[in-house]
């Protein structure tokens, strides 16, 4: 059973850890396969938000405050944001309409 590193002495501890003195392992590595490059770059990738649709556009609205208050009502018992509601009453009205 290998000792645990603090258990060691500093020579033995030299010698178990010598492999983290090379400057970089990457150069002892097999280059990545496509399914391992393609996660690679998932995980690289900022977050951001997810795309829904072709994606989202921020714009500006003007709303009387009353109304804008009976919506923020709304989206909090439907438990939504308020964009998220005002997509959901557009996409409503375009069912509607068709």
């Amino acid at each position: 059973m290998k000792k645990k590193y603090w258990q060691m002495t500093a020579a033995e501890l030299a010698t178990a850890t010598e492999q983290f003195d090379e400057p970089s392992i990457a150069d002892t590595s097999r280059p990545l396969t496509a399914a391992e490059n393609a996660q690679w770059g998932r995980a690289k990738r900022k977050r951001g938000r997810p795309r829904i649709g072709a994606g989202f556009r921020r714009i500006s609205v003007s709303i009387e405050k009353g109304l804008l208050r009976r919506a923020d009502e709304l989206a909090k018992q439907r438990r939504v944001s308020r964009s998220k509601l005002f997509a959901q009453v557009l996409e409503e009205q375009f069912v509607k309409q068709n």
